[in-house]
């Protein structure tokens, strides 16, 4: 590979110049022992490094408070207050402001970084705003055919670009343009639409991977897992912020250090001894390689152990038909009566039990695949309450045995395990294809995370199977050690 030695004089002199801005901030610490490196190599790019071993409850670098980018420390703030009134709810139904005035607190850290940036040399954070990425490989960014690589993967339904486009439509552009004398210095020429898009983009993608919860004492990712995108606040009245050295602490599911929120300052403290040469590392959340990938743009081999698989209500109904041997005008009507209920699931999610880990930072205890979700039981019952309320001698159903516990929990356990079969067929490789994909190192660092993702769903789903089919084993092996209720015999003999 061409070594760029100009690119690489920028991004060591980038390190130096910050190291030294944080170093100078009043009340900032950064302990001797520790360093930050350059992990690009590693797909990393800066990270925090122990140069000599590291106790357990050490402090390892203090942040105070006023050094923090957000809503209170912004220069903004004086300038444009009226955007800063979080309680203000005035838009309307659709959500579009036409003025931009109406702002949630990630739209407002999108146009207090925008704002900065813009300012060049003359930001006090400039130092700061320098060794943020300027590209991102998250999903986001990434072209068609790459998001091709993720293949049945639900995570290209969370990307949310359409969304991330009005939003940045009604409430990025409206404030800029009105206000160009405070955005664009006198002697810098103003972007174009297309351009405050993409930097809105660039700064909404830094938020995601870099801000804090000012007020919720913990990371954004700790809080938030179900949101599509970057616009993830919704209530949005949590004060956000960028926290200069605590975002370049990289992170993974086994970690050694953490944040803790005072006052005055954040600390970052080491969890246990750290041995020298090893990487200081924070914890981002019990995520998916899914949701790391859309949040963070990378993915772990530990962070697999939280990997989850989306079974849609479709699938289930699609094999259930068939074994009820329900006319397709009688299923439509069973299947309209469950999707009227409240409570309507359109898809369950798969996962493993998977213990967080120790106070330490530690995985201690392995993930195992122990039981399928309860909202899918009750949904499943729902279904079966259905079909008898609508079956008739003309409906040719097979609901004999209803009233059979275990031939319920039978017909559950065996309609599930042909949903999940056929959810894996709607992947366009196997788990071992993916396997030797992976064993062959791809060159596309998108593609072989991309195999990654949808490996790991891959082999929930596996899990999922054999979990099932010993289910079922055991439920066909159980003795019968008691004669059959009569009436409820009687009654399917009625039936």
């Amino acid at each position: 590979m061409e070594v760029d030695s100009d690119a690489d004089s920028r991004f060591l002199e980038g390190t130096r110049h910050f190291l030294s801005w944080f170093q100078s901030l009043p009340g900032a610490t950064f302990h001797k022992d520790i360093a930050i490196e350059d992990l690009r190599s590693q797909n990393a790019g800066r990270g925090i490094v122990a140069q000599a071993n590291i106790a357990a409850d050490t402090v390892l670098f203090t942040i105070p408070r006023n050094s923090i980018l957000c809503a209170a420390t912004s220069p903004l703030k004086d300038k444009l207050p009226e955007i800063f009134d979080l309680n203000n709810d005035d838009e309307d139904e659709s959500g579009d402001e036409s003025d931009g005035d109406n702002q949630n607190s990630w739209t407002l850290l999108i146009l207090i970084l925008i704002h900065e940036y813009l300012q060049g040399s003359s930001s006090q954070w400039k130092p700061y705003l320098d060794v943020l990425p300027s590209t991102f490989n998250t999903p986001m960014f990434w072209t068609p055919s790459q998001l091709s690589f993720l293949q049945a993967s639900a995570v290209t339904s969370k990307i949310g670009q359409e969304e991330a486009d009005k939003m940045i439509a009604s409430k990025i552009l409206p404030v800029i343009r009105s206000h160009p004398q405070i955005f664009f210095p006198s002697s810098a020429t103003p972007l174009s639409d297309d351009q405050l898009i993409q930097l809105a983009h660039r700064m909404g993608s830094t938020i995601m991977s870099y801000a804090f919860d000012l007020e919720q004492d913990m990371e954004i990712p700790e809080q938030l897992e179900n949101d599509d995108e970057w616009e993830e606040d919704r209530e949005g009245k949590t004060m956000l912020g960028m926290v200069p050295m605590a975002d370049i602490l990289n992170a993974d599911a086994e970690f050694n250090a953490h944040i803790n929120h005072a006052e005055d300052a954040l600390t970052a403290v080491s969890l246990r001894s750290i041995r020298k040469g090893e990487e200081i590392l924070n914890f981002y959340g019990p995520l998916s390689s899914a949701e790391l990938l859309r949040r963070y743009g990378y993915v772990t081999e530990k962070h697999a152990r939280w990997d989850v698989v989306e079974l849609s209500w479709s699938l289930i109904s699609s094999a259930l038909q068939p074994k009820l041997q329900a006319q397709p005008e009688v299923w439509e009507k069973v299947c309209a009566l469950v999707q009227q209920d409240e409570e309507f699931e359109e898809a369950f999610v798969l996962e493993r039990q998977s213990p967080d880990p120790s106070s330490t930072g530690l995985l201690e205890e392995p993930a195992e695949f122990t039981s399928l979700p309860d909202e899918l039981g009750e949904q499943f019952k729902l279904c079966l309450k259905a079909c008898k309320n609508i079956t008739d001698s003309k409906n040719g159903m097979a609901l004999l045995a209803l009233n059979d516990k275990d031939w319920r929990k039978r017909l559950y356990l065996e309609t599930i395990l042909e949903a999940v079969t056929q959810r894996e067929r709607e992947y366009g490789t196997t788990l071992e294809q993916d396997d030797q994909l992976l064993s062959a190192n791809p060159s596309d660092q998108r593609e072989k995370m991309a195999v990654w993702v949808r490996r790991g769903e891959k082999l929930v789903l596996r899990e999922a199977r054999a979990w099932i089919t010993t289910q079922l084993e055991e439920l066909r092996n159980r003795p019968v050690d008691q004669p059959q209720d009569e009436g409820r015999a009687a009654k399917r003999r009625r039936i």
